[in-house]
């Protein structure tokens, strides 16, 4: 085993003379945030896994039983942002920096040839979605918390949010990204953003069977392999351990996802009988409070991603990332949240309605030109 500061790697002999790529996050303290050398660290050793032919599958997870990550390191962000000049028109070297490589390394976890199953126990937040989110087989236990919360910092749901919250039950995507609500394993099922429950006490005799199956050395077997197995050690989810919300919610979702504006939406939302409902009832409340802009975001990221490619998506969310980081809004709500922790951020607007839409149409203009965006190449290898 080999310890590469916060991620640590090992590679786990098979019965049959194959290994297992185990990659496991390790920074508790910060719940896994990761940072730039995290990044850098998973995306040399998937890189190596990808061309290594002992290598039949990648397991993803955390040393932690917190969380498997609870997203990005945004407070080192936040410093990056306070020493740019908001005046000035170039991005943030360490935004882009940070941004350019989370989002290569999510793209080569959607895109890996050999299966991938991450093990999603805990917190699995923002750009720890987005490290799950494109694994082949990704599991969820009893203590899963799922959610995409940049509302509440002046950002919106990036790491592929733009393809992957359009291919859950109409609505749910919209609710999720304007709410921030937490998702249990029920309803991350539900919402495909999962693939199998099992308990996680049940986890090393899951690795054990892993370690004896009959690995195969062309990926697309072992896909199949790894889905069979995956199906044969998985449970039902209780509804004592984790009780679906969503679902009931459906006709109300699928109203929300016939909304042509924001406006439209979000008192849809409003409007939802929540007294009995305390998760509905915080939703509601996350949304009154975030950031006005960032709930346009949401709105506009979902439109233009339903019909982009996870590439697109990409090249538009590294645009509206750094944009985020060169207004301020971003900065502020990190300051607020994570920083000074006073709860109670100055938005740049305070009401929807207040948001100008040439505003909002300058998250989608590049400030690279002449064909220096930093993901130009991006699913063209």
């Amino acid at each position: 085993m080999t310890e590469l500061a916060k991620v640590v790697c090992a590679e786990l002999p098979c019965d049959n003379g194959c290994f297992i790529g185990h990659v496991s996050l390790h920074k508790p303290a910060a719940l896994n945030a990761i940072d730039s050398e995290m990044i850098a660290l998973l995306h040399e050793q998937l890189q190596r896994w990808q061309h290594n032919p002992a290598i039949c599958m990648v397991l993803l997870d955390s040393q932690s039983d917190k969380a498997f990550c609870a997203g990005g390191d945004v407070v080192a962000m936040y410093h990056a942002m306070q020493a740019h000049d908001k005046k000035s028109d170039e991005v943030p070297a360490e935004l882009a920096h940070f941004f350019t490589h989370e989002y290569q390394l999510d793209y080569l976890i959607h895109t890996y040839a050999k299966p991938i199953l991450c093990w999603g126990h805990g917190i699995v937040m923002g750009g720890g979605l987005g490290l799950m989110s494109g694994a082949s087989h990704r599991i969820v236990t009893q203590t899963s918390r799922i959610a995409m919360p940049e509302i509440t910092i002046g950002l919106y749901p990036d790491v592929g949010g733009s393809y992957f919250l359009n291919k859950m039950p109409a609505g749910c995507g919209l609710f999720l990204g304007l709410t921030a609500a937490s998702l249990n394993a029920a309803d991350a099922l539900y919402c495909n953003l999962a693939d199998y429950y099992l308990p996680h006490e049940t986890k090393d005799a899951f690795l054990t069977v892993l370690q004896k199956a009959d690995w195969r050395i062309a990926a697309e077997q072992n896909h199949v392999l790894l889905t069979q197995l995956c199906q044969h050690q998985a449970s039902y989810v209780s509804e004592e351990a984790s009780p679906a919300l969503l679902p009931a919610m459906q006709a109300k979702l699928d109203a929300l996802a016939q909304c042509d504006d924001l406006r439209s939406a979000v008192k849809q939302i409003e409007s939802w009988p929540s007294a009995d409902n305390s998760w509905l009832r915080k939703a509601q409340a996350t949304l009154a409070a975030g950031s006005p802009i960032s709930a346009h975001l949401v709105f506009e990221q979902l439109k233009r991603g339903a019909t982009m490619s996870l590439a697109d998506c990409f090249k538009m969310e590294l645009i509206m990332s750094c944009r985020c980081g060169m207004l301020g809004e971003f900065q502020e709500g990190v300051r607020a949240l994570l920083v000074d922790k006073d709860r109670a951020p100055s938005w740049l607007y305070s009401t929807l309605e207040d948001v100008p839409q040439t505003c909002i149409d300058s998250f989608f203009t590049s400030p690279w030109r002449d064909g220096k965006h930093p993901l130009t190449n991006l699913g063209q290898d």
